[in-house]
């Protein structure tokens, strides 16, 4: 038992420890000793319910089975893969860990949380939790989950998303992790897998199921009967809205699309789109992008129909984590050859390339919805 760790500690760790061996999921990751496949799924795992991540992790480890078959891939070929699990930054940044892992430490993945962090994208959560799983480094891990179990067990009332609240969290799964006792020595991996574990599927958002908690006896939440009320989180933050206009522009049969620059969506194409301001038509926000981003014009209309007025061809909605948009795409023609301005590069494809693109969620829904009305 650790220096500062209470029999309540001990009694919290070996209880989670021995329901997690009686009781975990049986997910690949879980059949796997190999760090990169553990990392993998760490990075995938993140704001990704499980149930989707299974099929992506197994198309990963079939095309990139190594690190070093990841860093030698194209940032192309990453972000088809990753097509449809959101988040591309962290297909971006595990692609670039990859990389700095063969070729500035020779293929040698790191061993300790601390040596994970010096890795592009790997921040304490998921440096912790590959080095206690793949490593058996002693390190605590607080994900969402294990803030709504911490929450609850120590029944504490302030916003977990508060800095100092966060600090606290990791202090106490620290301590619990190492209040291991002779009976349930466990390892770190182990520990850490079963706080998660139990968030994902007994001490849930709503209804938690006490009953089944193997560590109810010992929730300071639940004692006090204010178990359901936590965690407490800070102001709901209001999702701004905005209205995207795309453009459907086509030439000998194909149709223009852009590849993003980086930051949001970065390295996926899409079809020339742009905001539309308010006050503003679609008609002035696409005449606006394609002189700024095609550096061409719009050609007239030969049916004399304003451009957007009844043209819309399809509409999609969606969300993004800070940001709700209704994306409409119009057909348009252009005067003279566009030319890449804010597009890393400009292409012309065919129906059937676009099922090679990397696209973005919203942005493949409005090309089907497009394609199936042209």
């Amino acid at each position: 038992m650790g220096a500062h760790a209470t029999k309540r500690d001990a009694a919290i760790h070996d209880g989670l420890i021995a329901w997690y061996r009686r009781h975990a999921r049986d997910l690949p990751w879980r059949r796997s000793r190999d760090p990169y496949a553990i990392w993998l799924s760490e990075v995938m795992l993140q704001q990704t319910r499980v149930e989707t991540v299974i099929p992506y992790y197994e198309r990963w480890l079939e095309a990139f089975p190594t690190v070093q078959a990841l860093a030698d891939a194209s940032e192309d070929a990453v972000l088809k893969l990753w097509e449809g699990l959101g988040y591309y930054r962290r297909a971006r940044n595990f692609h670039r860990a990859a990389q700095v892992v063969a070729n500035e430490r020779a293929g040698q993945l790191p061993e300790t949380a601390e040596q994970w962090q010096t890795l592009p994208g790997v921040g304490r959560y998921t440096a912790s939790a590959v080095a206690s799983i793949a490593f058996d480094e002693a390190v605590p891990v607080v994900d969402g989950n294990v803030k709504r179990v911490l929450a609850r067990l120590e029944r504490i009332e302030t916003p977990t998303d508060d800095r100092e609240t966060v600090a606290s969290m990791w202090q106490r799964a620290e301590a619990i992790l190492l209040a291991g006792s002779v009976k349930e020595p466990g390892t770190p991996g182990a520990f850490n897998q079963a706080m998660m574990e139990l968030g994902a599927r007994i001490c849930v958002p709503r209804r938690p199921s006490c009953l089944l908690c193997p560590v109810a006896a010992s929730c300071r939440g639940r004692a006090a009967g204010v178990h359901e009320t936590l965690p407490i989180k800070g102001p709901k933050r209001v999702v701004p809205h905005a209205d995207w206009v795309s453009a459907w522009i086509t030439r000998g049969g194909r149709v223009l699309v852009g590849q993003r620059p980086p930051g949001l969506l970065g390295g996926l194409w899409e079809l020339p789109t742009t905001t539309v301001a308010p006050g503003e038509t679609d008609a002035d926000a696409l005449a606006r992008m394609v002189r700024a981003d095609l550096a061409a014009d719009v050609a007239e209309p030969s049916h004399g129909k304003a451009v957007g007025s009844d043209q819309t061809i399809a509409t999609v909605d969606h969300v993004f984590t800070h940001l709700r948009v209704t994306i409409r795409v119009t057909p348009l023609a252009l005067v003279g050859k566009p030319v890449a301005q804010r597009h890393v590069a400009l292409k012309w494809v065919r129906r059937a390339e676009f099922d090679t693109l990397a696209l973005p969620v919203a942005m493949r829904k409005l090309v089907r919805a497009s394609l199936a009305k042209r």
